[in-house]
């Protein structure tokens, strides 16, 4: 079987529907009819793919869905869509291991719109949900993201668990935008909401489990004397920034999530993103590990300038690791005396999305 989980509204139920092709089969638990036809077992008898959409809602969905690849998954393809706490459903118990395999859905991407200049800015203007992006309408982006975040706060977090501070729950939501780039402080939103440390923590950890925010975790090393408890926090929807070199940031810090997920789901390869920050205060945003190694230090700049320093400090310490400097939308490509790469973001990706591997390649 196949599982796909991702935010919510990001085209999961679309997606499986484009696939089915004519022999296939839909059914969605919300809806009364296809939920008494899972609950009795009317399965489709023709060979083809089975879409079952919001199963997990079920209780009891893990056997069900056992029991029918079991007795059935020679005959039938079957593909599980859902919301996003199927993820967190899914590794709460074993009993389907070895039967499926499962794949992160992401928002759209600068590749799926063919690395054009325009759909860059369309991306970093809409955010990459399909609902807000090809309204190309700022008036509805704007009403889609405040019901989106209504809905994950009042409906998502609340059938995922039991939360009674709602209120504060959905203040936290609004407060995240304005944090994004900076190290993440549990202790400030505490003073700001008036509730426990573990409170906020159990909320922020909530929020992850529902695609709203990811984190990253500091990269250390032997040769740096690297901070090692604080995180940096970003948006699945990148749009709710004000900030404009922080939702740049945050849309790179995706569109490489969006590339580790790809390369973990479909390949079984190991890729991390973290960030650098020392006791010396010096920062850089991004660090891509592959195999538990650094692979690229990464900075962003909204536009063309002096490459960063602390950079710099990063090439001189790891001599032989890629290191980028990435803007908005340069043309002014080239490589410093230290051999770090000032490109724009478009062609870093194209890079990193290649086959060659080779992200210093001319």
């Amino acid at each position: 079987m196949v599982f796909i989980s991702g935010p919510r509204q990001v085209g999961k139920t679309t997606l499986g529907k484009s696939l089915l092709g004519e022999t296939g089969t839909y059914l969605n638990w919300d809806f009364a009819d296809h939920r008494e036809k899972i609950l009795k077992g009317q399965w489709p008898q023709q060979k083809g793919i089975l879409v079952l959409d919001e199963i997990h809602k079920f209780p009891k969905w893990r056997n069900l869905l056992k029991g029918l690849y079991d007795v059935l998954g020679d005959r039938l393809t079957i593909l599980v869509t859902g919301s996003a706490k199927l993820d967190a459903y899914r590794r709460s118990g074993d009993s389907l291991q070895g039967r499926y395999h499962h794949y992160r859905l992401h928002p759209i991407s600068i590749s799926e719109l063919g690395w054009s200049e325009d759909g860059l800015q369309a991306l970093i203007k809409y955010g990459g949900f399909p609902e807000p992006f090809f309204s190309s309408s700022e008036s509805k982006a704007n009403r889609w993201r405040k019901e989106y975040r209504t809905r994950i706060v009042r409906e998502e977090m609340v059938s995922l668990e039991q939360f009674n501070d709602l209120g504060s729950i959905e203040l936290l939501a609004m407060r995240i935008p304005d944090l994004v780039g900076g190290v993440l402080s549990i202790n400030s939103l505490r003073e700001d909401l008036q509730v426990a440390h573990k409170t906020v923590d159990k909320w922020l950890r909530a929020l992850d489990s529902l695609y709203y925010t990811f984190k990253l975790l500091p990269f250390g090393s032997p040769q740096i004397r690297a901070v090692k408890k604080e995180k940096k926090v970003y948006l699945w929807d990148w749009s709710l920034i004000r900030n404009e070199g922080a939702r740049f940031e945050n849309w790179i810090a995706s569109e490489i999530s969006h590339f580790i997920h790809l390369r973990e789901d479909a390949l079984g390869e190991d890729w991390e993103l973290q960030f650098f920050r020392d006791t010396e205060k010096r920062e850089v945003d991004f660090v891509l590990l592959k195999d538990f190694k650094p692979f690229a230090f990464i900075e962003c700049k909204l536009s063309e300038t002096n490459i960063s320093p602390n950079l710099k400090y990063l090439k001189a310490k790891f001599k032989d690791i890629n290191c980028f400097q990435i803007n908005l939308s340069g043309r002014n490509n080239y490589i410093t005396k230290e051999g770090i790469y000032n490109i724009s973001s478009i062609e870093f990706l194209k890079k990193l999305h290649s086959d060659e591997w080779d992200l210093n390649s001319t």
